[in-house]
């Protein structure tokens, strides 16, 4: 098996269907050995349903419970054959040749073994998907009013990596989870995502210890996808936030686990991976 694509789906029939259409459209016909995993968290019966009847070539996987992003996409990936995993949430726009541009930059680079696309709204706007690791400041210029000073600014700046040019291949620290590619081969050397992180921060600890492991994250502009993107952990009410969202709440106990497991101090992909080399 060449690639399995996992949908990591929770209760959003009508995105899972844009996605799902984009992959029959787009890739289903053009990749051989290929197969389509659909992980629903707490299931609602709509969803299979549109998957018998709509996109029967869909394998369905569906959870009795909502068991946190990490362990849906662990459950894919322990029922994957691919050799490639493509990882998308179900509000990803599969594009032409994005996919297969994903599986070249894999093939064809052996130390690479995460890589992401450029991801656009719907409007055609770049978003941004690749960052920097953080750094305890960073949450709090991001969730506090001192985000507005100017050396929050350009901490924040430096954090979405503001200087690198968006049309160029890169190696970020991190890149945003919604859409991901790895291979079986990584995974073996670097693991599963760690699932003490129900939501946010698994796609930024994961991504360190590719580096860790001696592998680079890649962000490929030449392959685009559209995304539907809303930030759900804030309201737009600074510290409030906390009080008025439980995704804001999730967002910072993440946060929280992610510094006691891999400490305060900031070092870059690239210094890890040097690292990593230095210790062979």
């Amino acid at each position: 098996m060449n690639l399995s694509i996992i949908i990591i789906h929770y209760k959003s029939p009508e995105l899972l269907k844009l996605c799902l259409g984009s992959i029959r459209d787009h890739v289903l016909n053009q990749i051989p050995e290929l197969e389509t995993l659909v992980v629903d968290s707490e299931a609602q019966t709509e969803t299979g349903e549109i998957l018998k009847e709509k996109f029967s070539w869909a394998k369905y996987l569906p959870l009795t419970k909502n068991v946190g992003y990490a362990a849906g996409v662990n459950h894919g990936l322990k029922n994957a054959k691919g050799e490639h995993v493509l990882i998308l949430n179900p509000d990803i726009i599969v594009t032409p040749g994005s996919v297969q541009k994903m599986l070249e930059c894999l093939d064809q680079n052996q130390d690479i073994g995460l890589c992401g696309p450029k991801l656009l709204n719907f409007n055609g706007q770049t978003q941004n998907s690749k960052f920097r690791f953080y750094r305890p400041l960073t949450i709090v210029y991001r969730r506090t009013f001192l985000g507005k000073m100017p050396f929050a600014k350009k901490h924040l700046a430096d954090f979405n990596i503001k200087n690198l040019n968006p049309g160029s291949k890169s190696f970020p620290d991190w890149l945003m989870g919604s859409a991901l590619m790895t291979t079986q081969a990584a995974l073996k050397k670097v693991g599963l995502m760690d699932e003490r992180f129900k939501l946010y921060f698994e796609d930024v600890d994961w991504a360190k210890r590719f580096w860790e492991n001696g592998y680079k994250v890649a962000y490929l502009p030449s392959a685009a996808m559209l995304h539907y993107h809303i930030r759900q952990s804030r309201a737009g009410f600074d510290f409030l936030d906390v009080f008025l969202r439980r995704e804001t709440r999730w967002h910072i106990e993440s946060a929280i686990k992610y510094f006691f497991k891999h400490g305060l101090k900031y070092r870059s992909g690239e210094n890890l991976l040097n690292y990593d080399k230095k210790a062979q």
